[in-house]
């Protein structure tokens, strides 16, 4: 027969008010009913708990069993506590990968508010490129992405939109380029030295793919890159929210034919689990992000 929780709650209970009317009272059971169960206990022991000229006092194998039990119905208290807080997204781990750009400027909003609110939950932030990002959702080792899907068809991915992120041209401030009288056009940048990054893929589908395809140098490292642009080697291009708001050397410029945007978005596998507590960061980055990106296209 097996050790009920119930019967070792009871028992902890009576050596603590040291009596079995009290013990019952606070148990909201009968005394008969308490007394049954801690004697249901002690038969399957095979030992007295309590001594028998003296029901509240404890024999020598009672005072052994009662520390072991206490701490047992303490970590029990504890285990049930920290599973409930879990369900329901107070008490665990968020894992999630972003695209650089939507780390830097818009994750931190989203992780200020999911913090006030969940300040007992484990976030772990990784940024990477976006193939590199979707790759961590694929493989299981975020809850989360953030980015633009490369993969947009792929049924394992669902992708929910947050806002288009318009592709433009980044060059040094005392450029040609900032004095030109009308928009910029991608025959405009065919003579001069390009230098090509990641996001460049956004050009593939259109004529402006030339650029990439001749260009001279080739720099994935987004700090390396701005580098490279303030020595004046050469331009590139890059979605607005990759250019930082604080460059003072450097300007983005719209790049109006071809127009060219990516699509940010929150990522994640349809056919996997989806916890509390990323749940609830996820809702949180779609409430968040469109509202500052409200704001800001209203200013």
């Amino acid at each position: 027969m097996d050790i009920k929780l119930q019967q070792l709650k009871h028992f902890s209970l009576v050596a603590e008010l040291r009596g079995f009317r009290a013990a019952a009272s606070k148990a909201n059971r009968s005394q008969a009913a308490l007394s049954t169960s801690v004697k249901e206990l002690e038969k399957i022991l095979g030992q007295s708990l309590f001594d028998n000229g003296h029901k509240a006092k404890l024999t020598p194998f009672g005072e052994f069993c009662l520390p072991k039990i206490n701490q047992f119905l303490k970590l029990y208290e504890e285990l049930n506590s920290d599973l409930c807080a879990a369900a329901a997204g107070q008490l665990g781990q968020v894992r999630i990968a972003s695209v650089p750009s939507v780390a830097a400027k818009l994750i931190p909003t989203v992780l200020a508010s999911y913090t006030e609110n969940h300040p007992n939950v484990d976030v772990a932030l990784v940024d990477d490129n976006a193939a590199g990002v979707e790759a961590r959702l694929l493989a299981g080792e975020v809850d989360l992405a953030l980015g633009n899907c490369l993969h947009i068809q792929d049924e394992r991915i669902e992708f929910t939109p947050l806002l288009a992120d318009p592709l433009g041209v980044v060059c040094l401030k005392d450029h040609p380029l900032t004095q030109q009288a009308r928009d910029i056009e991608w025959q405009d940048l065919v003579a001069l030295p390009f230098v090509k990054n990641g996001t460049c893929t956004l050009l593939e589908p259109t004529h402006a793919n030339v650029l990439a395809a001749n260009a001279r140098y080739s720099v994935e490292n987004i700090t390396s890159l701005f580098s490279v642009l303030k020595l004046g080697i050469g331009i590139t291009t890059l979605p607005k929210l990759a250019f930082p708001d604080d460059e003072r050397d450097l300007c983005w410029l719209p790049l109006t034919t071809p127009y060219v945007e990516r699509q940010i978005g929150i990522l994640r596998l349809k056919d996997r689990y989806f916890s509390p507590q990323a749940y609830e960061f996820y809702e949180l980055c779609k409430a968040r992000i469109s509202d500052d990106r409200r704001n800001q296209s209203q200013r």
